[in-house]
């Protein structure tokens, strides 16, 4: 029986449908099958390691190595003209997923009895390792949304199934590692850590090889305004990033989605250790905060197409403010009351951030969209890779803040094990020390949703109506037809 010939827009491109979807977010199930023990990283170097304070510096000194990495990767990429079989972004997200089967586990060597300096170095090239392929793979991956197509509604449709393959990613390990990293005693086994490690790596490198195989590119990248057109300047395009106002706003947004979500993993995983008394079951308390991300996901197309996304956004960051805000309320002694309370607020938070979340790749795709608007130039690999660089430095500077903060509160103590190595013994921390790392967590929530809503409503500007001119005078430049 011959193979049905797939249906073709009025660009000669496969038609758009679920197949992109699917594809697309499997490519975030990649990148989050490396990057989800990221938050467990912080555990690891400071209970495992015993590295203390010394983590949080070299934390934020490994945030030089993403200034230098991301931008450098971002204009190598849009600077390479030469011509792939099929594309070059889906070309360097092949070479960066070869090299995260084994860039993760570099992060959790388990040497717990090696010098101090030796342990340094081992975090330090571990870590520069592993970030160099994620960009390597992650840069090009983000830039895509904007070239699988120029429709607003399929592009909300790709960001909102990229947040279920996000939240694939996230969840698998949230819920099950918990099980098997923890030792009886509720502390950190750093071997099975390693190992898991290894096993995501795979895992990653299989979903990323499937969105290859089923991305179709539909956007012209080759845009030029002049046949005259200089050669690409990074420093020119650095420029022009900082004068795209829904750059600098989505990516102000997400600075703050991620010091809650990286900046709190910390506190909030140490919280379940010393205050709930049970870090089995924060996998499972999380997942039940993703549960607004799942229901409004089916939705996100349609209520895009009707109000818009940064309209809607705004909306999810007022929830998210509310749902801060109510994390502060706590009952004396810990009683149950006290974890039904957090779990509700988390609910109301997580619903701010899963209107959000399900959307904020569509409006980098349109803040890519609007470099070229403004310049003639679209240079997706800078746009993207500075609002990676960015992203990356509240992932970064976020926990290692937290765990300053933390250490001021009584999280640090100097405990040996048999062997003489110092490690931090979480059943040595007092109860005013985890009350204190439950309002942190409250705190660092709040933070994050009111940076979110600065950036979405303040400087983001491409509403609904704006935003419509500009794909209507982009599809005049390029001689394209905007689907319908």
């Amino acid at each position: 029986m011959a193979k049905k010939a797939p249906r073709l827009d009025a660009n000669g491109h496969r038609q758009f449908g679920i197949r992109d979807s699917i594809a697309y977010a499997a490519g975030d199930l990649g990148c989050n099958m490396s990057f989800a023990l990221k938050g467990t990283m912080a555990l690891f170097w400071t209970q495992v390691m015993g590295m203390g304070l010394w983590y949080s510096l070299l934390l934020v000194i490994v945030q030089v190595w993403d200034a230098i990495n991301d931008p450098l990767i971002g204009s190598m990429i849009d600077a390479d003209k030469r011509k792939y079989k099929r594309n070059k972004f889906l070309t360097y997200i092949w070479a960066g997923s070869i090299g995260l089967i084994v860039g993760g586990a570099c992060c959790f060597i388990p040497v717990p009895q090696a010098p101090v300096l030796a342990k340094a170095i081992i975090f330090v090239a571990g870590y520069v390792v592993w970030d160099a392929f994620y960009t390597v793979a992650n840069v090009p991956y983000g830039s895509l949304l904007s070239l699988i197509s120029n429709d607003p509604a399929d592009r909300a449709s790709l960001s909102a199934w990229r947040s279920i393959g996000s939240m694939i990613g996230n969840m698998l390990p949230m819920v099950i590692l918990p099980f098997l990293i923890y030792n009886p005693d509720k502390s950190l086994n750093g071997p099975m850590v390693f190992v898991a490690a290894l096993v995501m790596g795979v895992l990653g490198f299989l979903c990323f090889q499937f969105m290859i195989r089923n991305t179709e590119i539909r956007v012209d990248t080759e845009v030029t305004v002049s046949e005259e057109q200089p050669k690409f300047n990074v420093i020119s395009a650095m420029g022009n990033f900082l004068c795209n106002r829904p750059a600098v706003g989505a990516t102000l947004a997400a600075m703050g989605m991620f010091i809650g979500m990286q900046g709190a993993t910390t506190a909030v995983s140490v919280v379940f250790q010393i205050y709930f008394k049970n870090p089995e079951i924060s996998g499972i308390v999380q997942l039940f905060a993703m549960i607004p991300i799942v229901v409004f996901t089916p939705l996100a197309r349609k209520m895009v197409v009707k109000y818009g996304k940064k309209e809607l956004s705004i909306v999810g960051a007022v929830a998210s403010i509310i749902g801060g805000l109510c994390l502060f309320i706590i009952t004396p002694n810990n009683t149950g009351l006290d974890l039904v309370i957090y779990i509700v607020c988390q609910l109301v938070y997580s619903l701010g951030l899963g209107i959000y979340s399900t959307v904020s790749w569509a409006m980098m795709g349109d803040a890519i969209d609007y470099n070229e608007w403004k310049t003639g130039k679209r240079e997706e690999g800078t746009v993207y890779s500075l609002h990676s660089f960015f992203r990356k430095l509240a992932q970064g500077v976020g926990p290692a803040v937290a765990l300053v903060i933390m250490n001021g509160l009584g999280y640090v103590n100097n405990a040996v094990d048999a062997s003489g190595a110092a490690y931090i013994d979480v059943t040595l921390l007092s109860w005013d020390v985890a009350v204190n790392l439950r309002v942190l967590v409250a705190a660092l929530f709040l933070v994050s949703a009111i940076m979110q809503f600065i950036g979405l409503a303040l400087v983001y500007n491409l509403d609904k109506k704006t935003l419509a001119k500009m794909n209507e005078e982009l599809a005049a430049r390029r001689g394209e037809t905007i689907a319908e």
